[in-house]
């Protein structure tokens, strides 16, 4: 399989950061120097990070909040995880920050019955959710408070937080356990809090013990192009039929008519071969698009887990009223 890295902006940055990615998951003896070296600006940037968990009071928002979240940097299934306990609940809402985003400030994607937005406008992973559950409300802010207050003024009565760990709120925690070579504080390694914080989730999940992945190509063409744009994309291939070319991009990119012009000019495929996240972006244009679709599998005792939360949840709020009436 042949890839290649194409951006014309920035290349070196993106660069830097492909080098970084492949020293957090596929270290070589290279990376290992680079990582030792860089160690003690991660006992820095640990120690501010612990601080700022640790030290800030906790905020009571008055409903019950799911976050699903990881200790490391880059994709490991929370957007999934997210969707599929989502669209269990009727009126729930999904907020999130909404990186990359044209827009500033609070942005209802989805009011639970139609998108309001494109992905360019609201980001890319708020409109795969709005598209994975059509029930919730969706939104994005950079302060994820003022949209735990819209969520709540709109009726919504459980919400769950995409990548809301470090936040002081009252919440049940999810952490997703990502086994990685390189377990050090960034920048010698991928972990924005140190290993030892799973303790404090409420639950702590892992790949193939409490949920699975199941993956296949919808539409899928005699000759297709893998275009993406996520974080460390390598971790896709083992998907794509053997021979693909693929296009890696930075996180979060929106692509632009002449990029895929001129991929689609050079290799002539039948098919973008893309993911869910990156087919939000792709589809105002007129390319023929091949899917990596993700369905996961999730295990009860996670299900009831979130359920016997936000039943306790309510029923002390109740309880709490009920005494000062």
């Amino acid at each position: 399989m042949l890839c290649y890295r194409t951006d014309q902006r920035g290349g070196s940055i993106k660069g830097i950061v492909h080098f970084f990615e492949e020293g957090f998951y596929r270290p070589s003896a290279w990376h290992r120097i680079i990582s030792f070296a860089l160690f003690p600006f991660s006992i820095l940037y640990c120690s501010v990070a612990i601080l700022k968990k640790i030290l800030p009071k906790e905020q009571d928002f008055d409903i019950p909040i799911i976050s699903v979240g990881n200790l490391t940097v880059g994709g490991s299934g929370k957007t999934p995880i997210v969707a599929a306990l989502a669209r269990r609940y009727d009126k729930c809402a999904i907020v999130l920050r909404g990186f990359h985003r044209h827009s500033k400030g609070l942005r209802l994607v989805s009011n639970g019955k139609s998108l309001l937005c494109n992905a360019k406008e609201c980001g890319d992973e708020a409109v795969m959710l709005a598209q994975m559950v059509p029930n919730a409300v969706v939104i994005v802010c950079e302060r994820r408070e003022e949209g735990i207050e819209k969520a709540k003024g709109l009726g919504c009565n459980v919400l769950f937080l995409d990548d809301a760990f470090h936040k002081p709120y009252k919440k049940f925690d999810i952490l997703i356990d990502i086994k990685t070579p390189n377990r050090l504080c960034l920048p010698s390694g991928p972990y924005r809090l140190p290993r030892a914080f799973l303790k404090k989730a409420d639950l702590v999940v892992q790949e193939e013990r409490d949920f699975l992945r199941n993956v296949w190509i919808s539409n899928p063409k005699k000759k297709m192009v893998l275009l993406t744009a996520i974080a460390y994309p390598k971790r896709v291939l083992r998907y794509v039929p053997k021979g693909t070319k693929a296009y890696f991009f930075e996180d979060h990119h929106h692509f632009t008519k002449e990029e895929l012009e001129q991929i689609w000019h050079k290799e002539k495929p039948d098919a973008f071969l893309v993911t869910r996240k990156d087919a939000v972006k792709l589809e105002q244009f007129s390319y023929p698009l091949s899917i990596l679709e993700l369905e996961l599998t999730i295990s009860k005792e996670v299900y009831e887990k979130v359920d016997r939360y936000i039943k306790e949840y309510d029923a002390k709020k109740d309880s709490n009223r009920s005494d000062t009436a």
